[in-house]
């Protein structure tokens, strides 16, 4: 599971561009419910979907990522 500051952050950032989920769905073309779920923390976009959203909303892709990068560094 993501980290829950970046579905907040996303969350932020759409509704501060004046965006519905499922306005922000299509402009990543994927479901209103595949996008819910990734803003909820629920589920962790592909690498391409990861692309597509931080490009609309402004931040680096990877960020979707910062969690396992901690666990291997931990480890």
């Amino acid at each position: 599971m993501m980290r829950s500051g970046i579905g907040a952050e996303m969350r932020k950032r759409r509704r501060d561009m004046g965006l519905s989920q499922q306005e922000m769905a299509d402009l990543v073309k994927i479901s209103r419910s595949y996008y819910t779920n990734i803003e909820l923390g629920t589920r962790r976009p592909g690498v391409e979907t990861a692309k597509r959203i931080a490009g609309v909303l402004g931040f680096d892709w990877t960020r979707f990522y910062d969690d396992e990068k901690a666990q291997v560094s931990t480890a």
